[in-house]
């Protein structure tokens, strides 16, 4: 426990189902499906899909989202983005904002094939990383109903510009420079 926060936390709650689907690219994505224990599955709930920080896993901070989430009466859903966790993708841990955007819609596309989600009633959250991937997403994905960050954090604007716009233009050519 890290200042009282269990990011580990195992709810005695909800139910957790280890998921698997495809996203555009082919590649599989890895999930945990959260439902509260009791669910009615003749029923339509609304669900949430729960995106990690950068350079996390499903099983730290969106696990424990998730479960908070579930214990309230959504269906929840934490994902690995691809090239991390359980999420396929070559090379492990690669940065490739574009393919996790649309991590959050094959997660919709999965959602929407469950008997018990409303696929009217989906939701989105991003934590830190993560937070600017599903505003992206939710852009050209008019199937997410609701968006909410948390500690979002805009890595295009980082690396642009660096923490605090500390980077002068000139600092910037030599990174680019570099980079090349």
């Amino acid at each position: 426990m890290s200042n009282g926060a269990d990011n580990f936390y195992k709810s005695d709650k909800v139910i957790l189902q280890k998921v698997t689907f495809d996203n555009q690219y082919k590649m599989k994505v890895v999930g945990n499906l959260f439902t509260p224990k009791g669910l009615d599955r003749n029923a339509r709930h609304p669900a949430i899909i729960v995106g990690h920080p950068m350079g996390a896993v499903k099983e730290q901070s969106s696990n424990l989202y998730a479960q908070k989430l579930a214990e309230r009466g959504f269906v929840t859903l934490a994902i690995d983005q691809s090239f991390w966790g359980e999420s396929e993708g070559q090379p492990r841990n690669a940065v490739a904002p574009e393919i996790y955007s649309e991590a959050f819609s094959a997660a919709v596309d999965y959602l929407g094939t469950q008997s018990f989600v409303d696929r009217d009633r989906i939701g989105v959250l991003g934590i830190c990383g993560s937070g600017s991937f599903v505003i992206s997403a939710a852009k050209i994905d008019p199937r997410m109903k609701a968006i909410a960050t948390i500690s979002m954090y805009d890595m295009g604007a980082a690396s642009r510009n660096g923490l605090k716009h500390s980077q002068m233009l000139e600092q910037r050519k030599k990174i680019l420079e570099a980079a090349a």
